[in-house]
């Protein structure tokens, strides 16, 4: 910017004399709106009037350099800020715009912590506002079935139905027929349908049956 010349009395305009520096360290003069930021180890710069957006914020007390507000600064100028700044990016944005915006992977809760560390009511609510209706709309998968079909013999049913255990249930009795064995009289077969409910498996994931529904398997695998 080109310096302008004194004026009647004198003076020098003093936005033209002072240094990018001291510019930022002298209120209400030049860039002294800006303000550097550095938030474990990240750097953000943005003005005042966004920082004072909440009167009751951490960030307000640290533009206003209250004096019992410990606000040290790096070898730059910029304000020290030991938290994450992964999650200080959004609460910054949401005080340039009112808006909640995260980046995909960005975790909700981790924004939480850090809305309710700076004291900005509203970003806190809104937060909290999400996170139940997050949980309301929560789809419930619908419950998954493994259908097991086993053969066995009139004879064998009772033996079967009362061994079932570990979450199998008995489900449909298909008759097919008899079989013939010598020397003793005919024995009627059946399909038996079993079912088992699968828990916290996506589809298309086999469930290991027990040592009971093996040897149930194996009993009904019998030609």
């Amino acid at each position: 910017m080109a310096e302008k010349s004194p004026d009647s009395s004198g003076s020098v305009d003093q936005c033209s004399v002072l240094s990018p520096e001291q510019r930022m360290q002298s209120p209400g003069i030049g860039a002294s709106k800006w303000v550097r930021l550095n938030a474990g180890g990240t750097y953000f710069l943005t003005t005042r009037q966004t920082l004072c957006r909440d009167s009751k914020s951490f960030l307000y007390r640290l533009c206003q350099a209250e004096p019992d507000l410990d606000s040290d600064k790096d070898e730059t100028g910029a304000y020290l800020i030991d938290r994450d700044p992964t999650y200080f990016g959004p609460v910054l944005n949401y005080l340039r715009h009112g808006k909640l915006v995260l980046n995909r992977g960005l975790a909700e809760e981790g924004v939480l912590e850090e809305a309710e560390f700076y004291n900005i009511p509203s970003l806190i609510r809104l937060i909290k506002d999400k996170i139940r209706e997050r949980a309301c709309k929560t789809v419930q998968l619908p419950i998954k079935h493994v259908y097991r079909v086993l053969q066995c013999q009139e004879e064998e049913l009772t033996q079967m139905v009362s061994t079932m255990s570990d979450g199998w249930k008995f489900e449909q009795l298909v008759s097919i027929g008899s079989s013939y064995n010598y020397g003793n009289e005919d024995q009627a077969e059946f399909l038996c349908v079993v079912s088992k409910e699968l828990h916290n498996q996506s589809y298309g994931t086999s469930s290991e049956p027990s040592e009971k529904a093996k040897i149930l398997q194996e009993q009904g695998s019998r030609m």
